[in-house]
């Protein structure tokens, strides 16, 4: 009896932890922005330089988003910048596993992810690329007794 009540609490409280783990994936900053990105969509990404990105740098469930500046050149990610507190940009320098910063596409509003060779995942977001809000059906009034 003891082995079956020592399982079952094993096994909430894997469970409980499994949880717990799912809420913090939903909850970092790349999963919000991407949840945007998808209900919304983006407009395209021109040639240019970007001093309004978002650079999500991710591992494991945990995800930092920095402000940032990026080039695009003949609609690729060319080089990424992160804005630093005295306003000055630090270009994002990494080893990369298998040259996923070459030609990197932009679809919908976000980079494609590069992958350094410490397992860190990098996107671009181009955040004012994100289509407005869609307007909903106005509900019509409900009948009254006058």
């Amino acid at each position: 009896m003891k082995k079956v009540i020592a399982v079952l609490l094993i096994a909430l409280t894997q469970l409980t932890f499994a949880q717990n783990e799912e809420k913090t994936i939903e909850l970092n900053c790349y999963n919000k922005w991407a949840a945007k990105f998808e209900e919304r969509g983006a407009t395209e990404v021109a040639d240019g330089i970007y001093t309004d990105v978002i650079i999500t740098n991710r591992q494991g469930a945990q995800a930092k988003c920095f402000d940032g500046k990026a080039e695009v050149k003949n609609g690729k990610l060319m080089k990424v910048y992160v804005l630093l507190d005295d306003g000055n940009y630090d270009e994002v320098i990494k080893t990369w596993k298998n040259k996923s910063n070459d030609n990197v596409n932009i679809i919908n509003g976000i980079s494609k992810t590069m992958i350094t060779v410490h397992n860190e995942l990098i996107n671009v977001l181009w955040v004012k690329k994100i289509k407005p809000k869609k307007s909903k059906p106005k509900k019509a009034a409900e009948p009254t007794d006058d």
